[in-house]
């Protein structure tokens, strides 16, 4: 028998306030509280709840033939308990199924296994002992962000005890191979790799609800039939996906949740097909070859690499300017700044920062609190360079002593981050013009050289202040309402533009 796995990323992001150059030195609390109570309370109602009492009545009903899998984020463990906690009452319930396995993450869903080894392990022991604490089982497989791997990244992910490990089936990587087998790492064999059957779990994540998708509308016998379709000696499927696909991404009214109810007899009597977690699986099949990953890949976009995030200067200053930081923070070790050092890690703020105008650009623009990318770097860098400053402080009054002076003073550091803007701005004004429906612009002509309050207030300024004046375009009419930011989905597709109703990503077939 061959085996099918269901894995699903939980994941919200803590959105920062408008935060203000002259907050900066004044108001130390970055984060937004209305929209993030809102908007989980939002999903909560659409998507976590009554999906979870879906998949519990499945696992009931089909007592230990039907199994699942999650990774939920550290931070939206957090929120949860703060502001949904009848969700992770709910999740405790599917976790005494014994039914569910949960994998082990980054706890702030941070790309910091792309620069800095030692955060990365901490944060994925914090999570780990999160999950413990909350559902009783230690997590013996991981992911990582948005399924980001390379063979470095997996050789650490082994040095840290974990053998199974589930990421992308890029085709970039895999060439001629099938994504439906298990592979190894490489560096370390021990760990097995689980890769993600980008063009299945598409179908039901994205193209659900496309009414100009050759295969809509997709019914659970239909998707059954493309199993049985599958070659013999492929052993595994795995269908992941973000758990919004269920009521955020894909409304109830599409049938989405009808589907979902059926997809296990389907699959049960129409197959020979079983369901299985990921630690299961590589139990039940040994792997079949290494696969060679020798820079990063994740499931975002069509290129399927780290690009949404550091893909360009906006992104990498960010970035680089954040985790310069890290020396500092872990000899302070403070409770308050430990905390504010953990959220900013989280890779949706350098997400929201991406400039992607052409194959991706429209997707970047879905559930993205922010008018344009530099209107989300001015506000991070803000945000951060407060951060900077208290970190100095402190480090000033406690009068430790440190190997090296990592970070800048924040006034070299906002001189430096509107260069950037300044350059940019001109760059992207220029590439916007070859495409009639690129974002729109944050101003009509390149900044001018005056001071750099000056151009911070004019970035930054209100939308309703700018409409006032006359200063702020009304975009032109698209034929589709875009939905809230509500989510943090991140693919693409480009053989299926059209996106799916209130989805966020595309994906290539």
């Amino acid at each position: 028998m061959k085996n099918i796995c269901f894995y699903f990323q939980v994941h919200q992001p803590l959105r920062l306030k408008r935060y203000r150059f002259f907050d900066i030195g004044n108001d130390h609390y970055y984060y937004d509280d209305f929209s993030n109570k809102t908007i989980l309370r939002k999903i909560a109602n659409n998507c976590y709840l009554p999906t979870n009492k879906l998949m519990l009545e499945l696992i009931k009903k089909y007592e230990n033939k039907f199994k699942i899998s999650y990774s939920i984020s550290g931070i939206a463990l957090e929120q949860f308990e703060k502001y949904a906690p009848e969700v992770i009452t709910s999740f405790k319930e599917l976790a005494k199924t014994n039914q569910v396995e949960f994998l082990a993450e980054t706890y702030s869903h941070s790309l910091a296994a792309l620069k800095n080894e030692k955060e990365f392990k901490r944060q994925v022991e914090k999570h780990s002992k999160r999950i413990e604490e909350l559902f009783g089982y230690k997590p013996v497989s991981f992911r990582n962000t948005e399924l980001v791997y390379s063979d470095r990244i997996g050789e650490v992910v082994a040095e840290m005890g974990y053998r199974t490990m589930v990421t992308e089936g890029a085709k970039h990587i895999l060439g001629w191979k099938s994504p439906n087998y298990i592979y190894y790492n490489p560096i370390n064999e021990k760990l097995k790799l689980l890769l993600r059957n980008h063009k299945l779990s598409d179908d039901i994540a994205f193209r659900f609800s496309n009414k100009g998708w050759e295969h809509y509308p997709l019914t659970a016998e239909k998707f059954a039939l493309w199993l049985t379709e599958i070659p013999k000696d492929e052993e595994v499927v795995n269908l992941f996906m973000d758990y919004e696909t269920f009521g955020e991404h894909q409304w109830e009214e599409t049938g989405i949740f009808e589907f979902m109810k059926n997809i296990p007899a389907a699959i049960l009597e129409k197959t020979n097909f079983l369901f299985a977690t990921p630690s299961e699986i590589v139990k039940n099949f040994p792997p079949k070859a290494s696969i060679h990953v020798p820079y990063p890949i994740s499931w975002a976009d069509a290129e399927r690499d780290v690009t949404a995030w550091l893909g360009n200067e906006l992104q990498d200053e960010a970035f680089n300017t954040l985790y310069s930081l890290q020396e500092k923070v872990d000899m302070l070790n403070n409770k308050h700044i430990n905390f504010d050092w953990q959220n900013l890690q989280t890779s949706d703020h350098f997400y929201y920062m991406c400039t992607k105008f052409f194959s991706d650009g429209e997707v970047h623009s879905y559930f993205n609190p922010y008018n344009s990318p530099y209107d989300a770097f001015v506000n991070y860098m803000n945000v951060l360079s407060d951060f900077i400053t208290r970190v100095n402080d402190e480090i000033e009054t406690k009068k430790i002593l440190l190997p090296s002076q990592a970070g800048e003073n924040t006034k070299t550091l906002i001189e430096k981050y509107h260069k950037i803007i300044d350059k940019l701005y001109v760059q992207l004004q220029h590439e916007s013009k070859t495409k009639q429906t690129a974002p729109q612009k944050v101003k009509e002509e390149p900044p001018q050289k005056n001071s750099v309050i000056e151009k911070e207030k004019e970035v930054t300024k209100p939308k309703a202040e700018k409409e006032e004046k006359g200063e702020e375009k009304k975009p032109a009419k698209k034929t589709q309402k875009k939905p809230a930011n509500t989510s943090n989905s991140k693919k693409a597709d480009k053989e299926n533009p059209k996106p799916a109703k209130k989805g966020r990503k595309k994906t290539d077939s």
